[in-house]
């Protein structure tokens, strides 16, 4: 029998972390990260990390297990999430995934393998130079116009997935997109998988709100941490609500128009996760200001699981 796998997704603000500690509480559960900033140390308010008193003492996985500096890949990922699946299950536990990061998700509980195009200097090489000249989000938008799945799930800064995607167009003529999908989709594991959603002016607004406590918390203190301690260019401070941060830093902004790129850009994350799940994964979507939310996900486990 395979193991059992329950999957809670969804835009960025919209409660996964309240809803997947509420079910593991009732379902013995334990919770593995499915967010990929969260593996980094030092990162803890600007991803939004439960705090030790807010986990109801359910154990979480793959929180703190690289420094800012270090690289982690969806393929590492896949690993270490199906190692904490199989530890978890073989504790009598049910394995619950809970977070944003779709590709994460989705290379950990599909067979999901990769492709093994090795990389091409010399196309690297061009388009590194393209984007030191234009700026990454130039490439970007070059990506979203030959390959608009990729272009949605890739974050205008993360310039090492953006090239990589480049290339593998350039060297093939194939998206990237496409050439992931033709490595295997089907389920790994015997799966319930939930999305939350709400709608989008509510969403925005808690999105805006949790901005706000998370300056209260102390968020800039810890971005300039970080940035004095020469993370500025690591793969980990590419996370929404640090890079925002370092034009303020440099005094080329105001600390206003930072919170409010940071509030921006937190609303522009938050489409493009939806619409990226949607098209990526069958997950069924539940309305997260239900008052019965978890009544009704714990109902559709045991339907499904039990």
């Amino acid at each position: 029998m395979r193991d059992r796998v329950v999957v809670v997704a969804g835009p960025t603000a919209v409660g996964k972390t309240a809803v997947g500690i509420a079910i593991a509480k009732r379902l013995n559960g334990e919770i593995i990260n499915g967010d990929a900033f969260q593996i980094y140390r030092g990162l803890d308010i600007g991803t939004a990390k439960v705090r030790p008193e807010a986990s109801g003492g359910v154990p979480h996985h793959l929180i703190d297990i690289r420094n800012p500096d270090e690289s982690y890949s969806v393929k590492d990922y896949q690993r270490d999430a199906r190692r904490q699946i199989a530890a978890i299950a073989s504790r009598g536990r049910l394995p619950i995934i809970v977070g944003g990061t779709g590709l994460y998700i989705k290379a950990a509980v599909y067979d999901y393998r990769f492709d093994e195009l090795g990389p091409d200097p010399m196309i690297r090489k061009q388009l590194e130079m393209i984007g030191a000249k234009e700026g990454i989000a130039a490439l970007h938008r070059r990506l979203e116009a030959i390959d608009p799945a990729s272009a949605a799930q890739i974050h205008p800064h993360n310039a090492k997935r953006v090239i990589r995607a480049l290339e593998v167009y350039l060297r093939t003529g194939q998206p990237f997109s496409r050439r992931q999908k033709r490595t295997g989709l089907y389920p790994t594991f015997a799966l319930a998988l939930f999305g939350l959603s709400m709608s989008r002016d509510r969403l925005y607004e808690r999105i805006n709100s949790r901005v706000n406590r998370m300056m209260d918390r102390g968020l800039l203190e810890e971005v300039r941490t970080l940035y004095r301690r020469g993370y500025r260019d690591s793969q980990a401070l590419q996370a929404i609500g640090y890079k925002e941060f370092f034009p303020y830093f440099e005094k080329k902004c105001s600390l206003e128009a930072a919170v409010e790129r940071l509030k921006m850009n937190s609303r522009h994350y938050a489409k493009r996760q939806m619409t990226w799940f949607k098209r990526q994964m069958n997950l069924e979507w539940f309305d997260a200001s239900a008052d019965c939310l978890v009544d009704d996900l714990v109902d559709r486990i045991r339907m499904l699981f039990y």
